[in-house]
């Protein structure tokens, strides 16, 4: 098994039925030495497990090891035979199947990491120092409702969601043609320099 002791103790005193919508029991076995669990990731980038009633800082994952090993392994569930679409993503570990399900993106920027040799990098889904990618302004986008987008460190996950409380730090920062904020912007002023924004907002192909 790859989780922890401790992880194992959680599973094993939440093995419940899931929504109403599809059936699962945390743990399950559906075939020799395969273990199956599932999990929720909400839109602040916490990671729960996905029968926890109570969704909070409290009931979330926080050891960056372990998040670590969880999201460097989330890919898209394309299982043939298909198994548990409703769960779009998967964080596969050896013989054990995490299946993962999102309210909003499966990765979310929820910090912005400036290195004293002044190198600057987006941290994801609380991991701190061990999620990172390097931070390219330019690859910063804005959608019409004045969400904040970057990419995803894999792109077949998508483009990745900037957490509302960064997304407020950086937009101070972006520059509208014509000073026009009906459109998306067009520059953002970043240590002092102008720099021109080159990926659009996310297409639903993307989502």
């Amino acid at each position: 098994m790859c989780c922890t002791s401790r992880l194992q103790g959680i599973l094993q005193r939440t093995m419940k039925r899931g929504l109403a919508s599809f059936s699962y029991v945390q743990g399950q076995s559906p075939s020799l030495k395969v273990r199956e669990y599932f999990y929720f990731i909400d839109h602040q980038g916490q990671l729960f497990l996905d029968d926890v009633k109570i969704k909070n800082f409290t009931t979330c994952f926080k050891e960056k090891k372990f998040l670590q090993f969880f999201f460097t392994r989330l890919r898209r569930n394309e299982l043939d035979p298909p198994r548990y679409p409703e769960f779009p993503f998967i964080s596969p570990c050896g013989r054990e199947l995490n299946f993962v399900r999102c309210e909003d993106r499966p990765i979310i920027y929820t910090e912005l990491i400036t290195q004293e040799n002044g190198r600057q990098f987006l941290s994801y889904n609380f991991g701190k120092e061990l999620l990172t990618v390097p931070f390219d302004p330019s690859q910063l986008s804005m959608d019409q409702n004045g969400r904040v987008y970057y990419p995803s460190p894999k792109e077949e996950l998508g483009r990745a969601l900037v957490k509302s409380s960064l997304a407020d730090e950086l937009s101070p920062f972006f520059e509208f043609e014509d000073g026009d904020e009906t459109r998306p912007p067009r520059w953002i002023n970043w240590n002092g320099q102008r720099i021109t924004l080159t990926s659009g907002p996310p297409l639903s192909s993307e989502v």
